[in-house]
């Protein structure tokens, strides 16, 4: 009977944390760490947007991170002067570890000087990446 109770609390506990996980998954975050934090074309590979950057870290088996390209890739063509550059994890090791990029994708929105403005660990929504642009784009 003891093994049972056991049993059913861990599946209790693994249901609400897995439940806690996935709500979090792909939310468009501010993180005080980014705030001074600054990327150069140079570090990218790419120059940056004119007016805002998408950067997403991925790797080559990582199923969300080709979604998350066509989402990035649609909202870079919907807004003038926003670029997506794709950074490969595996080969940036350096900026993954200097950025805390714990899992792929990972997504950075960058304002036009490369100020981290937000960001996404996990697939993120059209809508949140939008209104994050939001925050990065200066008025025309």
């Amino acid at each position: 009977m003891t093994g049972l109770i056991v049993c059913a609390a861990v599946l209790a506990a693994a249901s609400v944390y897995g439940v806690v996980h996935r709500r979090g998954d792909g939310r468009v975050r501010v993180r005080a760490k980014d705030g001074d934090e600054r990327l150069t074309a140079a570090e990218l590979g790419e120059p940056l947007g004119e007016r805002a950057t998408l950067v997403q870290f991925s790797s080559a088996f990582c199923a969300p991170c080709r979604a998350t390209r066509r989402v990035l890739d649609e909202v870079a063509d919907m807004v003038p002067g926003v670029r997506h550059v794709e950074v490969d994890a595996e080969a940036r090791l350096e900026l993954v570890r200097r950025l805390n990029v714990l899992k792929t994708p990972t997504v950075l929105v960058l304002d036009a000087h490369g100020g981290i403005v937000r960001r996404a660990a996990g697939q993120p929504r059209r809508a949140d990446v939008i209104a994050a642009l939001g925050a990065a784009v200066e008025p025309v």
